[in-house]
């Protein structure tokens, strides 16, 4: 592969995604168990041949920078590395946060202008998908591209979350707008269904191509327009103007891909790799998702019914307990006779001894909990009930222990929830 760099971007505050940004960076969010979303960019880099990767955040950032450090290492012949480059005061760029993406790449350029690298793979740090950035390259070499956007079909419905893509019947990207809200602006970018089905890929009618956030600049070009600009982000800034100087191009991805910016949409996702027929199957042979190795015991299971469910190392699921369409994060202990469904357990950071003075770690006899998420190291009592009866939508509930976004209760990273605690029966 022709020398590439990888630039992750961390994100903003996350605010849609809170109260799990609350007290970690988006990219630092655990995912599928025993994941952060951060180790889904940087496996695909890892499985592309792309070992030189920058992750570049400002928010929140120690435990993504603790996971990070603890879960890759290269060997000093690769010359491979995952470095964070949290913002910082320099001499050159002062002192000021990232103000977008773009100024975040521009702040960074040291990193990355060395000799012998020829591309910047531009990536996001909150997506679940799985993609062979080589093939990536290929399209934008073998299309003599200055840039490359990574697009994907969407329906008229669902482009107005995205920005979205008008091209000549060549490829060649020659219009740009983000989010389109009117027909108008939907029909001034729309794309014939019959040119996406010629490239091989099935447009199911679908006649919008959206950016994926992931994309291809020659380095020089990428260093050039920051330099001489103030663009503060790429899509409302840098790409309308490259699209009018340069040859930008598309590559077209057709697979499972998912944007995790909301609760809903994270708690989907999750959901959705529970099930035995998930969009995304986390086994992969030539294609595995890295993360850090804990050495942790295997689950065990004593008695308990165990339905469409994730269950990650290190657990003890009790006699009687029911887990159903659910996934069980690392070190999560279930009482007996435990209730949990369509649930998100994040479960605990380390083990502890069982405290003589406060409620143990993990999820108390005769709970029930049901289309939840719960953060990490909660301390759940007896016979509590984590159930949205009242069907809520956007709550904060007492003692900030518990919040309701998008419908689904969240119960904050290290509460403590009595015996008997009922969501339905807060205020």
């Amino acid at each position: 592969m022709p020398k590439a760099v990888a630039l992750i971007l961390g994100g903003g505050r996350g605010t849609r995604l809170a109260p799990l940004t609350s007290i970690r960076s988006k990219p630092a969010v655990p995912v599928g168990g025993k994941y952060r979303l951060i180790d889904i960019p940087i496996s695909n880099c890892i499985n592309s041949g792309i070992n030189q990767i920058y992750v570049l955040t400002q928010f929140l950032s120690v435990s993504l920078h603790s996971h990070i450090r603890s879960s890759y290492s290269f060997d000093k012949f690769s010359g491979g590395f995952v470095e964070l480059l949290a913002a910082q005061e320099t001499t050159s760029v002062g002192s000021d946060w990232y103000e977008g993406t773009a100024d975040a790449v521009r702040k960074n350029l040291v990193y990355f202008d060395q000799p012998g690298i020829d591309y910047v793979v531009i990536l996001s740090g909150d997506q679940l998908y799985r993609m062979d950035y080589g093939d990536l390259i290929d399209t934008h070499i073998s299309t003599g591209a200055d840039v490359t956007i990574s697009c994907m079909p969407v329906s008229r419905a669902d482009a107005r979350g995205f920005g979205v893509m008008q091209l000549e019947d060549s490829g060649r990207v020659k219009g740009f707008v983000e989010k389109p809200q009117t027909d108008e602006e939907i029909d001034a970018v729309r794309t014939d269904p019959d040119w996406i089905t010629s490239r091989g890929i099935d447009s199911k009618g679908r006649d919008c191509l959206a950016s994926m956030g992931i994309y291809v600049f020659n380095k020089q070009l990428l260093i050039d327009m920051l330099s001489d600009s103030n663009f503060t982000d790429f899509g409302k800034e840098v790409f309308p103007k490259t699209i009018k100087t340069h040859n930008v191009q598309t590559h077209l991805f057709d697979d499972y891909w998912e944007d995790i910016g909301t609760i809903r949409s994270f708690y989907d996702a999750n959901i959705n790799l529970a099930s035995p027929d998930s969009e995304f199957d986390l086994i992969s042979i030539e294609n595995p998702i890295y993360t850090r190795s804990r050495f942790l015991p295997p689950t065990q299971m004593s008695g308990a019914t165990v339905k469409n469910s994730l269950i990650a190392d290190g657990c003890r699921i009790n006699e009687g307990a029911m887990i159903e369409n659910s996934v069980i994060g690392l070190r999560t202990i279930v009482g007996k006779n435990v209730t949990i469904k369509n649930s998100i357990i994040m479960g605990a950071a380390d083990y502890e001894e069982d405290p003589a003075d406060k409620l143990p770690l993990g999820i108390g006899e005769g709970t029930v909990i049901d289309g939840a998420i719960i953060d990490l190291d909660c301390r759940i009592g007896n016979n509590v009930q984590i159930v949205n009866g009242k069907n809520r939508s956007d709550t904060d509930l007492e003692n900030s222990v518990c919040v309701i976004r998008d419908g689904i209760p969240i119960i904050i990273k290290k509460s403590v929830l009595e015996d008997g605690w009922n969501l339905d029966e807060r205020v």
